[in-house]
């Protein structure tokens, strides 16, 4: 078996398991004790979840399938419930657990499933898209969206383990593929800038899923989010530093009604908060300027309509981070310096928005 334990230390902490071929460790990372598993998957993936429900079952595991919609559809109130009830007929106690089999939405959903039976059952997440192995299955931030916001009902749970395939990308199209690297970019930015080098050197390489670079930025990713995780695992202070980018990102999903991808926003998103960190003097130019460079090296959208600046002042209100109806943002006072930008004007983040404007 070709893999490599990533660990997550935290409450009680956790390893990712990062290679090729690991559907054969997924028992062991349930553990014994657990005789029933439900797996959460979009319908897409309703080979996959077979074959891993037929797997489980060879090994004396009780396995429920639970398909969802596609994407951040499946993150309502609704499917919550229906998994509520789906666990209270199949008699799922404290013992058992939840799998998440999916893209960075599914697994939200399925962490947000698990942290709520019961008061919290186990969950394993097995991301099956770049953008959930690098970002969205790692940390213990689950929840669903609601007509408000995204994220805005959720809760921290830690999964019991990650398994970070990277044979289940070759068959990911290639829009999906590149989505994942707005996250890859952005940790590159506040925390490894090896990263932006290595896409830099080679773009073509870096976009390749069997390349050893590929592997290389995955780690890395992972990496840095597993160390930020768990130095403060409920967002009180340095973890915040993985929002850069996203106050806008998250805004643009909300006007977009969930139809744009995560990280083409997040790429949107990071210029913007470049061009924020110039305006307000804590960001040296040329650090401004590769974020726009390498994003569209990669073919990542840097802009957005000008005319939907008021929609996405509204939607930024009810960011996350905000605190007593104060804006906060997440600027650089340099490559790999993170910071927060309190309640910078109204005017300024026009200014800014101006920058991506098209």
């Amino acid at each position: 078996m070709n893999f490599e334990a990533i660990r997550a230390d935290g409450q009680p902490g956790y390893e990712i398991l990062l290679g090729r071929g690991l559907l054969d460790e997924l028992a062991d990372a349930l553990g014994s004790a657990v005789r029933k598993a439900l797996i959460v998957y979009p319908e897409a993936l309703e080979a996959s979840a077979t074959f891993i429900a037929e797997t489980l079952r060879s090994k004396s595991k009780e396995v429920w399938l639970f398909p969802v919609a596609d994407g951040e559809s499946a993150k309502t109130d609704q499917w919550l419930g229906a998994a509520w009830s789906y666990l209270g007929q199949a008699e799922f106690s404290r013992s058992d657990a939840v799998i998440g089999l999916g893209g960075g939405a599914t697994t939200d959903l399925a962490g947000f499933i698990a942290a709520t039976w019961l008061r919290g059952i186990a969950v394993v997440q097995v991301p099956t898209t770049l953008l959930g192995m690098v970002d969205a299955a790692i940390g213990g931030k689950t929840g669903i969206n609601t007509l408000e916001g995204k994220n805005l009902v959720g809760a921290f749970h830690e999964p019991k383990a990650v398994l970070a395939d990277l044979d289940s990308l070759e068959a990911l199209p290639k829009i999906e593929l590149i989505s994942g690297f707005g996250e890859i970019v952005k940790y590159g930015f506040i925390a490894d800038s090896k990263i932006l080098d290595l896409i830099e050197e080679d773009v073509d390489d870096a976009r390749d899923t069997k390349s050893e670079r590929f592997a290389e930025l995955v780690k890395r990713s992972i990496a840095i989010k597993a160390e930020v995780v768990a130095a403060d695992f409920k967002e009180s202070s340095r973890r915040e530093i993985l929002n850069y980018g996203h106050t806008l990102a998250h805004s643009i999903e909300l006007v977009e009604h969930y139809k744009w991808r995560h990280g083409h926003a997040v790429a949107v998103g990071l210029v913007f908060a470049a061009e924020l960190g110039r305006l307000s003097g804590r960001l040296d130019d040329s650090t401004a300027d590769r974020h726009r460079s390498i994003l569209e090296l990669l073919q990542l959208p840097t802009s957005y309509p000008a005319d939907r600046w008021e929609s996405i002042f509204t939607g930024m209100q009810v960011d996350k981070k905000s605190r007593g109806g104060i804006l906060r943002f997440v600027v650089l006072d340099g490559l790999n310096k993170p910071g927060m930008l309190e309640a910078p004007t109204k005017d300024m983040l026009f200014a800014a928005y101006s920058e991506i404007a098209s």
